[in-house]
């Protein structure tokens, strides 16, 4: 795969990985065993991935009444991945893990998701499994973590409802106490759970022999009525096979059934599910209910599930990244390869001169290189967003700290901004194709299919943007966007010393006063009516900002590492940095100037006016 060279610059000249191994955690790690855990994955993605890109998305999932049905290559690569140790990379060596850095693990996923992201790479069963190790009993971690990092069983989140899709507040499955054995199992404190969960993401399927779901659902008070708002939600393990305390399945079902199977635009590959708790269809233990686990303390099943959301939402952007690099170099080697048109010259085009390849032409240029940028830079951004995991888990307390933060006001960032502009990439992707683009005699239309979901998973635009501005900046004061401002600024200063990044450098340092300058304009009058408005173009102008930054950070560390690298890479890397501050940084005006002004269009509007 072509994307190795760049993982290895990201990885190795820019992020500075081999410092993880002075660690105590990662001691016994070096460039050797990085390199090979990259090996492995990338060549698990080019046999077992890439090939049955096509035969996944046309081969739906079918229920056949009794069980979902899979493509035989679907399991493949699920056993194969299995195999590669990867679900548990960077867990202790005690129970299973490799104790990889972060880094490593999300820089070896990037191949899965780039040569087939409806495959996938198991992110809903690793994020369930991290969410028990922090928040689950020691038993819970045993009988149910364990079992999913070694790939014996799936697990999944379900969180949304057919009348609740992002309302959380609003969610209605009910979980009332077991009084048979409600306080002695132990598993822990059990429940029986009704009610119905929309839009889960492998909620069924033959590639383990049990899948584990994370459900939210809300305790009743005493008089039988669900706690309005938020408060009231717990989070519950919900296996679909009953086991015991030594992780054994019982030959029991719980009652969990699949109640449909939705047919998206893109992932075709990959179930998404509507499934039924306690309809009665399983009676467990001789009664209806689906019977959970209570994970962490009644009332607090949201603080418990954002543990495995952030993760996922990185996981989200890192997905749309790939889907955005996949197109990218399909339309780069289409563009290198087909003819059409003649150069102009003084007289204008010539048709007795031979055609010339369409790369030659500068507007197929001008969209290679927007989706390089939008691409490469994106990718940096995913893993330096995986660097400060690494950081939050094993650096000093106060660079631990600072970590928490930075990825708190980060993460709405890399979530949405792969999903925004990747998806734009794949677009661009499709016009360089010409007509050959929108037809399924290229991959670049199943590309663009497959990403525009991610504007969607895991927390939609409006939700990200309204996290961002209404509440990421301002926590503690506002001390999460000052680290952050306090890194690009660091940044900015040291390419204001070099010729070729001086004029980048002025450029970022405008756009980071304009970013702070139409935050403080935007709460002005303290409403968040007013503030809120227009939180998706304030999105969009930060993720532009950092973007700018990173880009500079890149480029900056391309200049370091000339003397290594081809003279072509480090002028494309420069070329990329160059075209985002020419001709995407300026856009951040447009959108922060409604912001600032707190511009009302759309949210007066009267409804009968649309």
């Amino acid at each position: 795969m072509p994307l190795r060279p760049t993982l290895d610059f990201l990885l190795y000249d820019w992020l500075d990985a081999p410092a993880l191994q002075q660690r105590e955690r990662f001691a016994d790690h070096s460039r050797e065993t990085f390199d090979a855990v990259l090996d492995t994955c990338e060549r698990i993605a080019r046999e077992k991935y890439a090939p049955f890109n096509r035969i996944v998305d046309t081969q739906e999932p079918h229920f056949d009444g009794e069980k979902v049905i899979l493509p035989q290559a679907t399991h493949d690569a699920h056993k194969a991945f299995v195999e590669s140790g990867m679900l548990s990379a960077a867990q202790d060596y005690d129970i299973g893990g490799m104790q990889l850095p972060y880094t490593l693990q999300a820089a070896a996923n990037s191949f899965f998701a780039m040569a087939s992201v409806s495959i996938g790479s198991n992110m809903l069963t690793s994020g369930n499994a991290n969410l028990l190790m922090v928040h689950g009993t020691e038993m819970q971690k045993d009988v149910f973590a364990r079992n999913e990092f070694s790939g014996r069983w799936a697990g999944t989140m379900c969180l949304s409802e057919p009348q609740a899709g992002s309302s959380l507040s609003d969610v209605a499955t009910r979980a009332v106490p077991d009084e048979a054995d409600f306080q002695n199992d132990p598993l822990g404190p059990r429940y029986r759970l009704t009610g119905n969960k929309m839009w889960i993401s492998s909620g069924d399927h033959e590639l383990t022999e049990n899948i584990v779901h994370i459900v939210l659902a809300k305790i009743p008070d005493e008089n039988g009525k669900l706690i309005p708002g938020t408060r009231g939600i717990s989070l519950f393990i919900v296996p679909k096979k009953m086991v015991d305390a030594q992780g054994q399945l019982t030959g029991e079902r719980n009652d969990v059934a699949l109640a449909g199977l939705n047919h998206k635009l893109g992932w075709r590959g990959t179930t998404n599910t509507l499934l039924n708790f306690g309809e009665g269809k399983f009676k467990p233990q001789g009664k209806g209910g689906a019977i959970g686990y209570l994970v962490g303390a009644p009332g607090k099943g949201l603080h418990c599930m954002f543990h495995m959301m952030n993760e996922a939402r990185i996981g989200v952007g890192l997905a749309a990244t790939m889907l955005g690099m996949a197109g990218y170099h399909a339309s780069l080697d289409y563009a290198k390869t087909r003819p059409q048109g003649r150069p102009m010259g003084p007289g204008g085009k010539d048709a007795s001169q031979p055609q010339i390849r369409i790369i030659e032409h500068a507007d197929v240029r001008r969209m290679l290189l927007a989706q390089k940028s939008y691409c490469e830079g994106a990718l940096a951004l995913e893993l330096y967003c995986a660097r400060l995991v690494d950081e939050q888990r094993t650096g000093t307390a106060q660079a631990a700290d600072e970590a928490r933060l930075l990825l708190e006001v980060l993460t709405p960032i890399a979530k949405s901004w792969p999903s925004e502009w990747c998806l734009e990439a794949n677009s661009l992707a499709i016009q360089v194709h010409g007509g050959y683009g929108y037809t399924r005699d290229f991959p670049v239309e199943q590309y663009w299919r497959d990403n525009r979901l991610n504007m969607i998973h895991e927390g939609t635009h409006g939700i990200q943007g309204m996290d961002l501005l209404g509440r990421k900046v301002q926590m503690e004061d506002g001390r999460g966007l000052q680290l952050l401002a306090a890194r690009i600024e660091a940044t900015r200063a040291r390419a204001a010393q070099l010729p070729e990044l001086a004029e980048h450098a002025q450029a970022l340092g405008t756009a980071l006063q304009q970013v702070t300058s139409a935050t403080q304009a935007a709460w002005a009058t303290g409403q968040p009516t007013d503030a809120l408005a227009n939180a998706v173009p304030y999105m969009q102008a930060f993720g532009h900002t950092v973007l700018a930054w990173i880009w500079l950070d890149v480029a900056l560390a391309a200049l370091r590492a000339d003397a290594t690298k081809s003279i072509a890479s480090t002028a494309g890397r420069l070329g990329a940095a160059r075209y985002f501050y020419h001709y995407e940084l300026p856009k951040i005006g447009a959108w922060l100037k409604v912001v600032e002004n707190r511009d009302l269009t759309c949210a007066s509007l009267p409804e009968d006016a649309f």
